[in-house]
């Protein structure tokens, strides 16, 4: 079996546990909640419209001024880091569907979006510092275009109502959230060229597809969100309803790449295994033209940092290392996105 196959399979066993686990707490969750008599007493109806038992939606998104990078040290001396750092971009457009059960105390959602394949804007970034006797200059640097192939992101989670007994406004609705966030993200580097920053070599032309490049994230947050009724400026504008809502949450990110350098002599991959944080953030305006029809607009922003280990691997040289100095794995992800949703 190939390192590659090796690779897969563990992601999907990863993968697999990660959303079995994920489905447990949700089951134990919910089962505690209709056992509870608290949760089980009898609700006014909220201000606005979060007493649907069924919403479905359709979502495009936008990603703006993203990317995702990442660079590991020099194992041995003078163990400058970074010895090599590479960022990709990730603008691109993506769009997908939810679906989300709402009751009186708790709500439950789950997305899934995918990407429009293609090149995404801006340039992937590779930049070297390979000089020991001058660890801190940069001595190589390419650009090149950047293919996002099909790609994923799926979320799942649960909230649970609470502004009614912190005795908050009725026009106030406080929610503590819990969830999972993964993300596929498969991009192909190619067509560009190579600069020796020493002068001592002329620029490389690079003609076709140069890096193989997948990451994956698990995402397992905790958070707030928030909604607010602007119900009385509803009637103005001739709407149902208008309502503003905001999210806020930190996530333990477990992240793992995986990178062929297609031009390289051998079979050569590398390898990052990371954990950190993610900081999550979401504002929206969301407007209801019918009883049952709204329309949402929202802003959206991510910063995920992890580090851990960088495994390099070249089997026609016998190669296999793994080290840590240096290794660190992030990612910028801003978007706006538009949600049609429909309340059954």
């Amino acid at each position: 079996m190939t390192k590659r196959s090796l690779r897969g399979r563990d992601m999907t066993v990863r993968m697999r546990g990660s959303v079995a686990l994920g489905g447990l707490c949700l089951i134990s969750f919910l089962v505690f909640l209709n056992a509870s008599p608290a949760f089980s007493s009898p609700e006014e109806e909220p201000t606005f419209r979060l007493s649907e038992h069924l919403t479905l939606g359709i979502k495009t998104q936008r990603l703006i001024g993203s990317h995702t990078s990442y660079e590991f040290g020099n194992p041995e001396a003078p163990y400058q880091a970074p010895l090599s750092r590479l960022e990709f971009p990730l603008d691109s457009w993506w769009a997908g569907g939810e679906l989300r059960v709402i009751f009186p105390r708790f709500s439950l959602g789950a997305e899934v979006l995918t990407n429009v394949p293609g090149d995404t804007d801006g340039r992937m970034k590779d930049s070297d510092w390979t000089d020991d006797d001058r660890p801190r200059v940069k001595t190589i640097y390419s650009e090149m275009l950047c293919r996002l192939q099909t790609s994923y992101a799926v979320g799942t989670d649960i909230d649970l109502k609470v502004s009614d007994w912190l005795c908050l406004p009725e026009w106030v609705d406080l929610r503590p959230v819990a969830g999972f966030r993964y993300q596929s993200l498969n991009l192909l580097v190619h067509d560009g060229a190579q600069y020796d920053l020493t002068g001592l070599s002329p620029p490389y032309h690079i003609v076709g597809n140069a890096i193989d490049f997948d990451q994956t994230y698990y995402q397992y947050f905790l958070g707030m969100r928030a909604g607010f009724d602007l119900g009385k400026y509803a009637g103005r504008l001739k709407l149902k309803k208008l309502a503003v809502r905001l999210q806020v949450d930190w996530a333990y990110v477990d992240g793992h790449n995986r990178d062929h350098h297609l031009l390289r002599e051998g079979v050569r991959y590398t390898f990052e295994d990371t954990h950190g944080d993610a900081w999550h953030g979401l504002i929206g305006l969301e407007a209801g033209f019918t009883e049952h029809l709204s329309l949402a607009l929202e802003g959206d922003f991510l910063a995920i940092s992890t580090t851990g280990s960088h495994r390099f691997v070249n089997e026609s040289f016998g190669v296999d290392e793994k080290w840590s100095n240096g290794v660190r794995v992030w990612s910028d992800q801003n978007s706006l996105s538009l949600k049609l949703r429909y309340a059954f």
